[in-house]
């Protein structure tokens, strides 16, 4: 009878226990979790340990939190302590007060004090994944005909504009790699420059009072993007900080592009080839110019008057309004001269510029005279065209263009045959203080563009279609040949890659004769450059003969083919071209 009572007084004694025991957890774990540093100091002996041990130790997590939670205020504290205190910039007390000031990527930055110049707007933004590579922005091909599935461009995170009210000045630190490899094709890098100028265009006050203009301010040891932010722009640099009152109308035009020649900035409109290109929206967006001119340059040599005259033809012929201008040098003898503004050039002498890294009576010791073309400041726009091209169809519309706008090259470079560019005497000077530090991929001043101009506008090939067949297979042979040849023509322009129909023999394409050239050879691309010579005026013509130097070297090149046994056998083709008999 006593043990009967005994059994439920134990039982009651347990359940007793649980509960002062569930009481005892209950509010241990309430003490844990409670955001007080006192209480994590008190514990501190029983609750450090490191991530491992605690999960070791299986205790529910709790006490993870709590270190986790105490970690992230401890070290929050030590980030606001180790903020960059920079001293601001002088330019800054000129602008006043009173000013909604955007921040970009400003943490670490001690900005306190640039609240007495107005409101802070800290503009927040997702970082672009470093997996994402420059080349997946300006890929070596992409499918322009939409053959297949079209193109894509990645996306690269950036703020929600709308929901930031409109600034009077943006302020942004930029990163910088340099003189890493590669540094300037940095994604992170071009994402912050967008940012920066897609808010200037989207959230930056419009129509301003007494002349003011928007304000945008850099701190880095790079200098900004001169793709979006041009070296005329910039008012005053201090240091690393670099402020610029953009003009809006081209920077508005440069966001509304894609991100990389990932896409075309001059749409197809049709799958065709033969489509017009459809502009209508590009025309409603830009402002018209008179100001605009076709440009190309001969220096050192007469080696390529013919093609400057076949150039110029080929341009008036499409029609254009647009001025023609030529720069050379003192090497053009007064005869070609005269032969040349006869062909339709507006001439103006330069004095040739030195790559100092060439090496002396190289074909590109004075190719960086180019830079010229941005000395011709009374124009506003200039569509630079290599004297090896002849132009098929008008081209007037790439004027509606920033620059750099051109057609793509190999990898992620574009080729400076055609290319949009707009003089400054900035520009100019920058190119001069660059030329000892830039490496050149190539020697020539393409190489040296694109490394400036890494951020650039992807035009349709068929702007300039390079002769060349690098794939060496019968369908790109058959493809390229239809266009070369096409009547009314389907390209816009012929670039003539290797050597040149005017130091060939009229009957076939001298590169067929050397090894190394055979990957440019086009009968038919010859026949149509020829057909555009022979409906030149004579005068005109006398300017295309070959040398007694030039027909020794054709003879010699022949004579090799043939023991090389080409079998194409052009080596065998009987020559007629008039030109070698006089």
């Amino acid at each position: 009878m006593m043990i009967m009572k005994f059994l439920p007084s134990k039982a009651l004694i347990i359940k007793i226990n649980l509960v002062f025991l569930a009481c005892f957890l209950v509010a241990y774990g309430a003490l844990l979790l409670r955001p007080s540093t006192s209480v994590y100091h008190e514990y501190a002996a029983s609750l450090v340990c490191s991530l491992r041990e605690c999960h070791h130790k299986g205790e529910g997590g709790i006490k993870m939190k709590a270190v986790l939670e105490e970690r992230l205020v401890v070290n929050e504290a030590k980030a606001e302590k180790k903020m960059v205190k920079r001293e601001k910039p002088s330019f800054l007390n000129e602008m006043g007060r009173g000013m909604k000031i955007g921040m970009v990527n400003m943490e670490g930055e001690d900005i306190s004090e640039w609240k007495v110049h107005g409101q802070i707007i800290k503009v927040k933004f997702e970082k672009v994944s470093k997996l994402l590579e420059w080349k997946e922005l300006f890929p070596e091909w992409i499918d322009e005909e939409e053959e297949m599935d079209g193109t894509e461009c990645p996306e690269i995170p950036m703020p929600d504009f709308n929901s930031y009210s409109y600034m009077d000045m943006i302020v942004v630190k930029l990163p910088c790699k340099y003189p890493e490899e590669g540094w300037g094709r940095d994604v992170y890098r071009l994402q912050v420059n967008l940012v920066a100028a897609n808010l200037a265009v989207k959230r930056g006050k419009k129509g301003w009072n007494n002349g003011n203009r928007m304000k945008v301010v850099f701190l880095s040891k790079c200098r900004p993007m001169v793709e979006m932010f041009r070296c005329d722009e910039l008012k005053q640099r201090e240091g690393n900080w670099w402020y610029y009152e953009p003009d809006m109308d081209k920077l508005t035009q440069k966001v509304s592009l894609p991100i990389g020649s990932c896409k075309l900035a001059l749409p197809l409109w049709g799958k065709e080839i033969n489509e017009v290109y459809d502009i209508s929206n590009i025309e409603s967006s830009t402002k018209i110019s008179r100001r605009e001119a076709y440009a190309t340059v001969l220096h050192s040599s007469e080696t390529y008057v013919c093609g400057a005259i076949t150039l110029a033809q080929s341009l008036l012929r499409t029609g254009t309004k647009r001025d023609l201008i030529l720069l050379l040098d003192r090497s053009i003898s007064k005869p070609k001269r005269a032969a040349l503004i006869k062909a339709g050039w507006k001439l103006r002498f330069i004095k040739r510029i030195r790559n100092p890294k060439a090496e002396k009576n190289t074909y590109n010791e004075y190719n960086y005279s180019k830079f010229r073309l941005w000395q011709l400041t009374d124009y506003e726009k200039i569509i630079f065209i290599d004297a090896d091209i002849i132009v098929q169809r008008n081209i007037d519309l790439l004027f509606h263009f920033p620059q750099m706008t051109a057609t793509g090259n190999d990898a992620s470079i574009f080729n400076s045959g055609i290319m949009v560019i707009e003089p400054s005497n900035c520009t100019f000077n920058m190119f001069m203080q660059r030329t000892k530090e830039i490496i050149s991929y190539n020697g020539g001043d393409q190489g040296f563009l694109n490394e400036v101009y890494v951020w650039w506008h992807r035009l349709p090939r068929r702007v300039n279609f390079l002769k060349n067949f690098w794939s060496n297979n019968s369908n790109e042979v058959s493809v390229k040949n239809q266009l070369f040849g096409a009547d009314p023509p389907k390209v816009y322009a012929i670039h003539y890659l290797g050597l040149k129909p005017w130091v060939c023999y009229r009957d076939y394409d001298c590169n067929w004769d050397i090894g190394d050239q055979r990957v440019y050879a086009s009968d038919v691309a010859h026949k149509t450059w020829w057909k555009l010579h022979d409906s030149m005026d004579e005068s005109l013509q006398k300017c295309c003969k070959l040398t007694k130097q030039r027909k020794i070297e054709l003879e010699w090149d022949r004579n090799l083919a043939g023991k090389m046994g080409f079998k194409d056998e052009h080596w065998r083709i009987n020559v007629t071209d008039p030109r070698k008999f006089t």
